[in-house]
Protein backbone atom coordinates (compact mmCIF):
# COMPACT_ATOMS: atom_id res chain seq x y z
CA UNK A 1 0.00 0.00 0.00
CA UNK A 2 0.95 3.47 -0.62
CA UNK A 3 0.12 6.45 1.40
CA UNK A 4 0.50 9.91 0.83
CA UNK A 5 0.05 12.80 -0.59
CA UNK A 6 -0.99 12.90 -4.89
CA UNK A 7 -1.75 14.93 -7.37
CA UNK A 8 -5.72 14.87 -8.12
CA UNK A 9 -5.03 13.52 -11.71
CA UNK A 10 -3.67 10.57 -9.64
CA UNK A 11 -6.36 9.84 -7.07
CA UNK A 12 -8.87 8.25 -8.40
CA UNK A 13 -9.72 4.63 -7.32
CA UNK A 14 -7.30 5.86 -3.91
CA UNK A 15 -9.09 6.07 -0.33
CA UNK A 16 -9.11 9.22 1.59
CA UNK A 17 -7.00 9.20 4.40
CA UNK A 18 -9.17 12.61 5.92
CA UNK A 19 -12.51 13.88 5.37
CA UNK A 20 -12.61 17.25 3.63
CA UNK A 21 -15.59 19.90 3.38
CA UNK A 22 -16.57 20.48 -0.61
CA UNK A 23 -19.40 22.26 -1.46
CA UNK A 24 -22.61 21.34 0.36
CA UNK A 25 -21.24 18.56 1.97
CA UNK A 26 -18.00 16.28 3.16
CA UNK A 27 -15.87 13.87 1.56
CA UNK A 28 -15.58 11.35 4.60
CA UNK A 29 -12.37 9.66 5.32
CA UNK A 30 -12.15 5.71 3.77
CA UNK A 31 -14.17 6.94 1.03
CA UNK A 32 -13.26 5.45 -2.89
CA UNK A 33 -12.66 8.37 -4.83
CA UNK A 34 -14.34 8.49 -8.05
CA UNK A 35 -14.31 10.70 -10.73
CA UNK A 36 -16.88 12.88 -9.31
CA UNK A 37 -15.59 13.28 -6.10
CA UNK A 38 -12.36 14.63 -7.79
CA UNK A 39 -14.55 17.08 -9.63
CA UNK A 40 -16.00 18.17 -6.49
CA UNK A 41 -12.35 18.75 -4.51
CA UNK A 42 -11.56 20.57 -7.67
CA UNK A 43 -13.99 22.75 -7.14
CA UNK A 44 -13.23 23.25 -3.54
CA UNK A 45 -9.89 24.62 -4.68
CA UNK A 46 -8.19 21.39 -3.60
CA UNK A 47 -5.39 20.46 -6.30
CA UNK A 48 -3.51 17.66 -3.90
CA UNK A 49 -5.06 14.97 -1.70
CA UNK A 50 -3.67 12.45 1.13
CA UNK A 51 -5.05 8.86 -0.23
CA UNK A 52 -4.22 5.34 0.50
CA UNK A 53 -3.42 3.57 -2.75
CA UNK A 54 -3.49 -0.32 -2.65
CA UNK A 55 -0.42 -2.46 -4.70
CA UNK A 56 -1.18 -5.93 -5.79
CA UNK A 57 -1.33 -8.26 -2.81
CA UNK A 58 -2.79 -6.12 -0.62
CA UNK A 59 -6.23 -6.87 0.83
CA UNK A 60 -8.61 -4.02 1.97
CA UNK A 61 -9.05 -3.23 5.79
CA UNK A 62 -12.76 -4.58 6.25
CA UNK A 63 -11.96 -7.71 4.17
CA UNK A 64 -8.98 -8.53 6.35
CA UNK A 65 -11.18 -7.41 9.63
CA UNK A 66 -13.42 -10.02 8.60
CA UNK A 67 -10.92 -13.20 7.43
CA UNK A 68 -8.70 -12.67 10.68
CA UNK A 69 -11.99 -12.38 12.95
CA UNK A 70 -13.16 -15.83 11.14
CA UNK A 71 -9.74 -17.44 12.14
CA UNK A 72 -10.48 -16.29 15.52
CA UNK A 73 -14.08 -17.35 16.04
CA UNK A 74 -14.40 -20.45 17.87
CA UNK A 75 -16.96 -22.45 19.36
CA UNK A 76 -19.85 -20.06 20.82
CA UNK A 77 -18.79 -16.83 19.87
CA UNK A 78 -19.73 -14.92 15.83
CA UNK A 79 -18.46 -12.78 13.71
CA UNK A 80 -20.29 -9.47 13.20
CA UNK A 81 -20.21 -7.34 10.23
CA UNK A 82 -17.03 -5.90 9.47
CA UNK A 83 -16.78 -2.03 9.43
CA UNK A 84 -14.05 0.84 9.22
CA UNK A 85 -10.88 -2.26 9.69
CA UNK A 86 -12.94 -3.71 12.62
CA UNK A 87 -14.31 -6.52 13.10
CA UNK A 88 -15.88 -7.61 16.60
CA UNK A 89 -16.44 -11.16 17.79
CA UNK A 90 -19.58 -11.25 20.33
CA UNK A 91 -21.05 -14.08 22.45
CA UNK A 92 -23.91 -16.29 21.94
CA UNK A 93 -24.59 -17.62 24.96
CA UNK A 94 -23.93 -17.43 28.34
CA UNK A 95 -20.52 -18.63 29.34
CA UNK A 96 -17.03 -18.04 29.71
CA UNK A 97 -14.40 -16.82 27.56
CA UNK A 98 -11.12 -19.27 26.72
CA UNK A 99 -8.03 -17.09 25.22
CA UNK A 100 -5.18 -18.89 24.34
CA UNK A 101 -2.58 -15.58 25.04
CA UNK A 102 0.29 -17.07 23.76
CA UNK A 103 -1.57 -17.38 19.76
CA UNK A 104 -3.17 -13.58 20.73
CA UNK A 105 0.63 -12.37 21.17
CA UNK A 106 1.58 -14.31 17.95
CA UNK A 107 -1.26 -12.55 15.71
CA UNK A 108 -0.36 -9.16 17.53
CA UNK A 109 3.72 -9.90 16.55
CA UNK A 110 3.12 -10.32 12.49
CA UNK A 111 2.75 -6.90 11.44
CA UNK A 112 1.79 -3.72 13.79
CA UNK A 113 -1.25 -3.13 10.95
CA UNK A 114 -2.80 -6.24 12.71
CA UNK A 115 -4.54 -5.90 16.16
CA UNK A 116 -6.35 -8.15 18.13
CA UNK A 117 -7.95 -6.99 21.81
CA UNK A 118 -9.60 -9.51 24.12
CA UNK A 119 -11.20 -9.83 27.21
CA UNK A 120 -9.59 -11.12 29.97
CA UNK A 121 -9.23 -15.35 29.43
CA UNK A 122 -12.39 -16.50 32.20
CA UNK A 123 -14.44 -13.36 31.66
CA UNK A 124 -17.82 -14.36 32.03
CA UNK A 125 -20.25 -13.35 28.95
CA UNK A 126 -23.91 -13.22 28.31
CA UNK A 127 -25.48 -13.59 25.07
CA UNK A 128 -24.21 -10.49 22.81
CA UNK A 129 -21.33 -9.87 25.27
CA UNK A 130 -18.21 -8.42 22.53
CA UNK A 131 -14.63 -10.72 23.30
CA UNK A 132 -13.09 -9.47 21.17
CA UNK A 133 -12.04 -7.04 18.50
CA UNK A 134 -10.00 -7.02 15.56
CA UNK A 135 -8.84 -3.55 13.77
CA UNK A 136 -6.73 -3.48 11.25
CA UNK A 137 -4.94 0.18 11.43
CA UNK A 138 -3.72 1.20 7.88
CA UNK A 139 -6.20 0.79 5.04
CA UNK A 140 -5.29 -2.70 3.53
CA UNK A 141 -2.12 -4.94 4.66
CA UNK A 142 -0.12 -7.51 2.55
CA UNK A 143 -1.79 -11.16 1.94
CA UNK A 144 1.28 -12.41 3.04
CA UNK A 145 1.15 -11.06 6.25
CA UNK A 146 -2.91 -11.67 6.62
CA UNK A 147 -2.44 -15.47 6.21
CA UNK A 148 0.30 -15.51 8.98
CA UNK A 149 -1.69 -14.06 10.97
CA UNK A 150 -4.72 -15.83 10.12
CA UNK A 151 -2.89 -19.11 10.73
CA UNK A 152 -1.71 -18.40 14.25
CA UNK A 153 -5.17 -17.08 15.16
CA UNK A 154 -6.93 -20.36 14.39
CA UNK A 155 -8.55 -21.81 17.58
CA UNK A 156 -7.24 -19.24 19.42
CA UNK A 157 -10.70 -17.67 21.44
CA UNK A 158 -13.79 -19.98 22.55
CA UNK A 159 -16.81 -19.84 24.71
CA UNK A 160 -16.97 -21.78 27.37
CA UNK A 161 -20.56 -22.58 27.98
CA UNK A 162 -22.17 -23.93 31.72
CA UNK A 163 -22.12 -27.19 31.61
CA UNK A 164 -24.25 -27.74 34.83
CA UNK A 165 -27.68 -26.87 35.29
CA UNK A 166 -27.96 -27.30 38.96
CA UNK A 167 -26.80 -26.63 42.09
CA UNK A 168 -27.71 -27.15 45.88
CA UNK A 169 -26.67 -24.24 48.11
CA UNK A 170 -26.72 -25.35 51.81
CA UNK A 171 -26.51 -22.41 54.29
CA UNK A 172 -25.88 -22.86 58.04
CA UNK A 173 -27.44 -20.52 60.50
CA UNK A 174 -26.46 -18.56 63.64
CA UNK A 175 -29.04 -16.86 66.00
CA UNK A 176 -31.74 -16.13 62.89
CA UNK A 177 -29.38 -14.10 61.09
CA UNK A 178 -30.41 -13.60 57.12
CA UNK A 179 -28.54 -15.72 55.16
CA UNK A 180 -27.17 -13.96 52.16
CA UNK A 181 -28.46 -16.53 49.32
CA UNK A 182 -30.33 -14.02 47.03
CA UNK A 183 -27.04 -12.86 45.34
CA UNK A 184 -25.15 -16.12 45.29
CA UNK A 185 -29.04 -17.56 43.63
CA UNK A 186 -28.62 -14.41 41.34
CA UNK A 187 -25.07 -15.51 40.39
CA UNK A 188 -26.33 -18.71 39.26
CA UNK A 189 -29.42 -17.89 36.93
CA UNK A 190 -27.26 -15.92 34.84
CA UNK A 191 -26.07 -19.03 33.69
CA UNK A 192 -29.27 -20.99 33.46
CA UNK A 193 -28.30 -22.91 36.67
CA UNK A 194 -31.23 -24.24 38.77
CA UNK A 195 -30.57 -24.09 42.95
CA UNK A 196 -31.85 -25.63 45.77
CA UNK A 197 -31.51 -23.84 49.36
CA UNK A 198 -31.47 -25.49 52.65
CA UNK A 199 -30.65 -24.12 56.19
CA UNK A 200 -28.60 -26.32 58.40
CA UNK A 201 -27.12 -25.05 62.12
CA UNK A 202 -24.04 -24.04 62.21
CA UNK A 203 -22.83 -27.44 63.06
CA UNK A 204 -19.77 -29.85 61.55
CA UNK A 205 -22.64 -33.07 62.07
CA UNK A 206 -25.77 -31.18 60.08
CA UNK A 207 -23.65 -29.84 57.24
CA UNK A 208 -21.93 -33.01 56.60
CA UNK A 209 -25.52 -34.54 56.86
CA UNK A 210 -26.56 -32.47 54.09
CA UNK A 211 -23.82 -32.83 51.84
CA UNK A 212 -24.19 -36.18 51.82
CA UNK A 213 -28.16 -36.15 50.94
CA UNK A 214 -27.47 -33.32 48.32
CA UNK A 215 -27.83 -34.62 44.73
CA UNK A 216 -26.31 -31.83 42.72
CA UNK A 217 -23.07 -31.73 40.86
CA UNK A 218 -22.51 -28.27 41.97
CA UNK A 219 -22.95 -27.95 46.40
CA UNK A 220 -21.97 -24.64 47.55
CA UNK A 221 -21.62 -24.11 51.50
CA UNK A 222 -22.27 -21.10 52.79
CA UNK A 223 -22.00 -20.83 56.87
CA UNK A 224 -23.07 -18.28 59.06
CA UNK A 225 -18.94 -17.65 60.56
CA UNK A 226 -16.41 -17.04 58.43
CA UNK A 227 -14.52 -20.27 58.17
CA UNK A 228 -11.08 -18.87 59.08
CA UNK A 229 -9.14 -22.60 59.49
CA UNK A 230 -9.16 -26.31 57.40
CA UNK A 231 -10.78 -27.53 60.56
CA UNK A 232 -13.86 -25.39 60.80
CA UNK A 233 -17.29 -25.78 60.33
CA UNK A 234 -17.25 -25.93 56.72
CA UNK A 235 -14.13 -27.92 55.37
CA UNK A 236 -14.57 -30.40 58.40
CA UNK A 237 -18.19 -30.90 57.64
CA UNK A 238 -17.08 -32.06 53.63
CA UNK A 239 -14.26 -34.06 55.06
CA UNK A 240 -16.67 -36.32 57.33
CA UNK A 241 -18.73 -36.54 54.45
CA UNK A 242 -16.40 -38.16 52.82
CA UNK A 243 -15.27 -35.75 50.58
CA UNK A 244 -11.63 -34.05 49.69
CA UNK A 245 -10.67 -30.70 50.76
CA UNK A 246 -8.15 -29.57 47.97
CA UNK A 247 -7.72 -25.55 48.19
CA UNK A 248 -8.48 -23.62 51.30
CA UNK A 249 -8.02 -19.85 51.09
CA UNK A 250 -7.07 -17.80 47.74
CA UNK A 251 -4.88 -14.91 46.98
CA UNK A 252 -8.10 -13.18 45.96
CA UNK A 253 -9.77 -9.88 47.91
CA UNK A 254 -12.83 -10.11 48.88
CA UNK A 255 -12.72 -13.79 48.72
CA UNK A 256 -10.31 -15.10 50.95
CA UNK A 257 -12.36 -17.48 52.54
CA UNK A 258 -13.24 -19.62 50.19
CA UNK A 259 -12.41 -23.27 49.96
CA UNK A 260 -12.69 -25.94 47.24
CA UNK A 261 -12.61 -29.59 47.68
CA UNK A 262 -14.88 -32.58 45.96
CA UNK A 263 -17.59 -35.19 47.17
CA UNK A 264 -18.33 -38.30 45.49
CA UNK A 265 -18.82 -36.72 41.89
CA UNK A 266 -19.34 -33.45 42.67
CA UNK A 267 -18.07 -30.26 43.24
CA UNK A 268 -18.04 -28.77 46.07
CA UNK A 269 -17.21 -25.34 47.00
CA UNK A 270 -17.39 -23.25 50.12
CA UNK A 271 -18.52 -19.44 49.92
CA UNK A 272 -16.46 -16.62 51.23
CA UNK A 273 -19.07 -14.43 53.69
CA UNK A 274 -18.62 -11.41 50.80
CA UNK A 275 -20.33 -13.74 48.61
CA UNK A 276 -23.53 -12.30 50.28
CA UNK A 277 -23.04 -9.52 48.10
CA UNK A 278 -23.46 -8.84 44.23
CA UNK A 279 -20.24 -7.57 43.85
CA UNK A 280 -17.57 -9.07 41.85
CA UNK A 281 -15.29 -11.42 44.45
CA UNK A 282 -13.19 -14.42 44.49
CA UNK A 283 -15.77 -16.69 44.40
CA UNK A 284 -16.87 -15.59 40.79
CA UNK A 285 -13.82 -16.69 39.41
CA UNK A 286 -14.09 -19.98 40.75
CA UNK A 287 -17.93 -20.45 40.49
CA UNK A 288 -17.90 -19.00 36.50
CA UNK A 289 -15.33 -21.43 35.74
CA UNK A 290 -16.61 -24.45 37.48
CA UNK A 291 -20.18 -24.09 35.94
CA UNK A 292 -18.54 -23.80 32.46
CA UNK A 293 -16.85 -27.38 32.78
CA UNK A 294 -13.49 -25.72 33.49
CA UNK A 295 -11.30 -27.45 35.84
CA UNK A 296 -9.96 -25.33 38.50
CA UNK A 297 -7.28 -26.94 40.01
CA UNK A 298 -4.78 -25.57 42.99
CA UNK A 299 -2.40 -23.73 40.88
CA UNK A 300 -5.19 -22.20 39.02
CA UNK A 301 -6.32 -20.62 42.66
CA UNK A 302 -2.50 -19.81 43.11
CA UNK A 303 -2.18 -18.03 39.99
CA UNK A 304 -5.16 -15.73 40.53
CA UNK A 305 -2.94 -13.82 43.02
CA UNK A 306 -2.07 -11.12 39.93
CA UNK A 307 -5.19 -8.96 38.92
CA UNK A 308 -6.67 -10.71 42.46
CA UNK A 309 -7.02 -7.25 44.25
CA UNK A 310 -10.51 -6.21 43.94
CA UNK A 311 -12.65 -3.33 44.43
CA UNK A 312 -13.77 -2.80 48.18
CA UNK A 313 -17.08 -3.56 49.14
CA UNK A 314 -19.69 -2.12 51.81
CA UNK A 315 -20.12 -4.88 53.49
CA UNK A 316 -16.88 -5.63 54.37
CA UNK A 317 -16.79 -5.12 58.24
CA UNK A 318 -12.88 -4.10 58.10
CA UNK A 319 -11.17 -2.12 54.98
CA UNK A 320 -8.14 -3.01 54.00
CA UNK A 321 -6.51 -0.33 54.88
CA UNK A 322 -7.15 1.95 57.98
CA UNK A 323 -8.72 5.54 57.87
CA UNK A 324 -5.98 7.88 59.34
Amino acid sequence: MRFGEVPLAAAEGAILAHSVVIPGGRLRKGAVLSAQDLEHLAAAGVDRITVAQLQPGDVPENAAAARLAQALCGQGLEVREAFTGRANLHATGPGVLRVDPDAIAAVNAVDPMITVATLPEWQRMEPGTMAATIKIISYAVPETALARACEAATGALARAAPTVSQADLIVTTLDGAPTGAEAIIARLQRFGVACTVQEVPHRTEALSQALARAQAPLRLILTASATSDPLDVGPAALTEAGGRLTRFGMPVDPGNLLFLGDLSDACVVGLPGCARSPALNGADWVLERVICGVPVTDADIAGMGVGGLLKEIPTRPQPRERRR
